[in-house]
């Protein structure tokens, strides 16, 4: 299972994230397990980047987000 969703930013850094509805936003990519585990996190994409965008990132790190085979 995995979601891609966005967040509100504190106000201190809100330049930095700026949303398609001019609200300040982030990215959080999350893979769990089906028992609800959490098995990869990776957040800090500004909210206007789009979420293939950050799934591209996720796959490829080095320690990034692997999918299994056959899947």
């Amino acid at each position: 299972m995995g979601a891609i969703d966005g967040t509100h930013v504190p106000a201190e850094i809100q330049g930095k994230f700026r949303g398609r509805k001019e609200e300040t936003t982030q990215n959080v990519l999350v893979a769990i397990t089906f028992d609800l585990k959490f098995i990869y996190v990776l957040a800090g994409w500004e909210g206007s980047a789009h979420d293939s965008r950050v799934l591209g990132d996720a796959l490829s790190r080095s320690n990034g987000l692997k999918i299994p085979e056959g899947i």
